[in-house]
């Protein structure tokens, strides 16, 4: 079980609202991953969910049924070896909520679009989501059909179709559709199998790391004792390089001053204790999966995801941090929003990374914009931004940026 300790693939689900994304992610790994209070109370996901699991084969047989993330084959009961641990981030689909989901697809390598057959195809938000997979290019995309099984055969195969109208001449115009009962496990083996297919990313250990923080937590329970403290978690994944037990790290933007009436942002140093996949303890970590690591920082700076957005890397190798940005501007070309050019000072929502920051237009020529920020950002040029812009009192997702 050594090789499998860290994920080899980021994997996010996208759909509309209530298509039954956290269901399928169950299926997949046992994990209920809307673990957020608020989420529970409303029945729908808020903040990025997260599950890891490993993927199995049983060599006795042959076929999708061959394939399980259980000890045991559920053809023959025989011995099922694992072949790949995988990370799955499970997004929020309604369309208030769609820059925490454009965050997360921000560091995954493949998505599980989930439509469901119960509702017209296309839903509000499930086009919504194909343009979020178009602007990013995620072309390794499998789409889950699902509730297949409330609906009866021939209203199935219609719903069908209407998929492949839907998503002919995007980026994924070719993804298989996989019908997935997963209340009953049907299909799911057949998923599995098709998930070890997907091309896994080659990176280059030697570069300089560069991690995004996706979660962050305080993990000591109330009244414990000051002696057995320990330090703040942050959670995330690595897009290159490798970090190691004992390193120190830096991150930015880092923490607010109190002493500034304005925001100015301190990076911070510290030093990683321990990296966990979440069930194991790991010497080292490269890109690849979601990782925590445990730091020795006041678990105060941690606590309620306050580091989200920041990113980690070695003192010094990371990028400037900056208020105020160049980006060259492209419009998804919306039929259903009407193109109108940007206003001095209007506001738009940015999804940098996985940060979510407002920032305002102080200068735009042609699809050339100049930004001030709310909050500082540390992110790297050329990095791919998406942009929502306020239409009839609703943010909407109309472009992309590539930051200058």
């Amino acid at each position: 079980m050594e090789g499998f300790k860290q994920s080899v693939l980021n994997i996010g689900t996208l759909g509309h609202i209530d298509h039954g994304k956290t269901s399928l992610v169950r299926a997949l790994t046992n994990v209920w991953t809307d673990r957020h209070s608020e989420s529970l109370k409303r029945n729908m996901t808020i903040k990025l969910g997260y599950a890891d699991t490993i993927i199995r084969k049983c060599e006795k047989c042959n076929g999708p049924e061959a394939y399980t993330t259980g000890d045991k084959c559920g053809e023959c009961g025989g011995e099922a070896k694992p072949v790949m641990r995988i990370s799955i981030l499970d997004a929020p689909g309604h369309e208030t909520l769609m820059a925490t989901a454009i965050a997360g697809a921000n560091i995954i390598n493949a998505i599980l679009f989930v439509i469901a057959a119960n509702e017209p195809c296309p839903m509000q938000q499930t086009r919504e989501h194909l343009m979020v997979i178009n602007l990013l290019g995620v072309k390794d995309t499998i789409i889950i059909q699902s509730k297949v099984d409330i609906v009866g055969k021939e209203a199935a195969l219609a719903h069908y179709k209407q998929i492949k109208d839907f998503i002919k001449g995007s980026v994924i115009e070719n993804a298989p559709i996989i019908p997935v009962m997963t209340n009953q496990g049907i299909n799911v083996d057949v998923l599995l199998e098709m998930i070890t297919k997907l091309p896994v990313p080659k990176h280059d250990p030697n570069a300089d790391p560069f991690m995004y923080i996706a979660r962050s937590f305080d993990v000591n329970k109330p009244g414990a004792r000051i002696g057995s403290l320990k330090g703040g978690v942050i959670g995330g994944t690595l897009v290159r390089g490798m970090l190691k037990r004992g390193d120190e790290i830096e991150i930015r933007p880092g923490m607010k001053s109190s002493a500034h009436k304005r925001e100015v942002y301190k990076p911070i140093i510290t030093k990683v204790d321990a990296i966990s996949n979440g069930t194991e303890e790991l010497v080292e970590a490269g890109p690849g999966g979601l990782i925590g690591l445990s730091t020795e920082m006041d678990p105060s700076i941690t606590k309620a995801d306050g580091l989200v957005g920041n990113v980690v890397g070695r003192r010094g190798k990371l990028p400037e941090v900056v208020s105020s940005m160049g980006m060259t501007y492209n419009t998804l070309n919306r039929k259903d929003i009407p193109e109108r050019s940007f206003a001095d000072n209007e506001p738009v929502i940015l999804s940098v990374g996985t940060l979510t920051v407002v920032g305002y237009v102080v200068q735009a020529k042609k699809n050339v914009l100049k930004l001030e920020l709310r909050h500082p950002i540390c992110a790297e040029k050329g990095i791919k931004i998406a942009v929502m812009r306020s239409v009839a009192q609703r943010w909407r997702l109309t472009g992309y940026g590539i930051m200058a």
